[in-house]
């Protein structure tokens, strides 16, 4: 798969949006990627892990979030479910999940209606080591500060706005990928 050609596809100026996405995307693949090559005990797909990292936020341009030029008309919450439809209208159900299940440390059903958030009602937790890894590796990385690496407090606490589970998640990968 040319992950390239579906970026360039969906993002085809070479604007502000479409550089964040990639310098973001490359820094969550290249943390997820040394993850997989210092934990070969996970038999993780390396190939494919480089390609759903590039392609985690591919739906950003649909939502809006005017402080990183997406300025479309959805909560920017959704941007992963906007880029699982995609994904998968593209024939790529792997890469898919990728997508809707990267938000936060996943959505349970439970966090999704507790928290009225406007995606659909289902799990949308990571379940193969390789979606771990990427949810895992993109927590470290901002998309307003693409460039710069959070520690661990800092990206802990990015995803503890999305409930205790997706907390204890976290602590569960610090222990298997750090």
């Amino acid at each position: 798969m040319d992950y390239q050609k579906i970026i360039d596809k969906y993002y085809p100026e070479d604007n502000k949006l479409k550089q964040i996405l990639l310098v973001h995307s490359r820094k969550v693949a290249d943390k997820a990627l040394q993850i997989v090559d210092n934990h070969l005990e996970l038999n993780a797909d390396r190939q494919f892990v480089e390609e759903a990292a590039m392609l985690h936020d591919l739906g950003i341009f649909r939502t809006n979030a005017d402080g990183i030029f997406c300025f479309g008309d959805k909560p920017y919450i959704c941007h992963g479910t906007i880029g699982a439809e995609i994904l998968r209208e593209e024939g790529f159900e792997r890469h898919a999940l990728v997508c809707e299940r990267h938000t936060g440390a996943g959505l349970s059903l439970n966090d999704i209606i507790s928290q009225n958030l406007p995606v659909p009602h289902r799990d949308m937790l990571p379940v193969s080591i390789e979606e771990q890894i990427i949810c895992f590796a993109d927590k470290f990385f901002s998309k307003t500060h693409p460039e710069r690496e959070k520690d661990v407090e800092h990206a802990l606490r990015s995803i503890a706005k999305f409930g205790e589970e997706g907390a204890l998640r976290f602590h569960k990968w610090m222990e298997m990928f750090l």
